[in-house]
């Protein structure tokens, strides 16, 4: 997957770099600074994925994701952000982003974003807490139940879940292949009842102190 990074700190420019070229399949074609930047850079690579920060100087990140949906419509664009509140969010999915990611997010979080928003899904991180947004629904109440059935190498696998942890880590945690922990991903999924990774990394996330 090419992916762009739009962010106008170059420290943070070079550590999400370092992030996402961790994930298996990814490379970072391109960096940029600023919002004007950001649609030369997508016009010149033709990113798969756009990770672009909000605040930045100059045009906003949100008049950059209204022209990067006109000038390079393939390209899916995830929002980073320090905002976590309703009105942000549904601006950013109003304007055709495919995903937001609030800037604390875990790790993993920004690897589910990026392949959900390459696959023409949507993605918010589990802080935001919008109801409205997402059509919510209350956590299921036999989810800590159907944890303590799961066999020992699948619930290792939520407990690094829980943690943080990206596929390709919990791969080399484990001495497994990446291809594995997608299969024990997948039946997770289907034992705890998760419709997608958004609901998978939001039950490892809520029930981490108790695994």
């Amino acid at each position: 997957m090419r992916v762009l990074i739009c962010d106008d700190h170059t420290l943070i420019r070079a550590g999400l770099r370092r992030l996402v070229e961790s994930f298996d399949d990814m490379q970072v074609v391109a960096e940029a600074a600023s919002a004007d930047e950001a649609v030369i850079r997508a016009r010149e690579h033709h990113p798969e994925a756009v990770l672009l920060d909000l605040s930045m100087p100059g045009r906003s990140g949100f008049e950059a994701l209204d022209e990067l949906r006109r000038v390079c419509p393939d390209s899916a664009v995830v929002i980073m952000s320090m905002h976590d509140d309703a009105t942000h969010v549904r601006e950013a999915l109003a304007r055709g982003a495919s995903g937001f990611v609030v800037k604390e997010a875990a790790p993993a979080e920004l690897e589910i974003a990026l392949r959900a928003a390459a696959a023409g899904r949507t993605y918010l991180s589990p802080q935001v807490s919008a109801p409205q947004l997402r059509g919510n629904r209350p956590d299921k109440p036999d989810a800590r139940t159907a944890v303590d059935t799961l066999p020992p190498r699948q619930r290792e696998i939520l407990v690094l879940l829980g943690k943080g942890r990206t596929t390709k880590q919990i791969a080399g945690d484990l001495g497994i292949s990446g291809k594995t922990v997608e299969t024990h991903r997948a039946r997770l999924m289907e034992t705890l009842g998760c419709r997608n990774s958004v609901e998978l990394l939001r039950t490892a996330l809520r029930l981490h102190d108790e695994l």
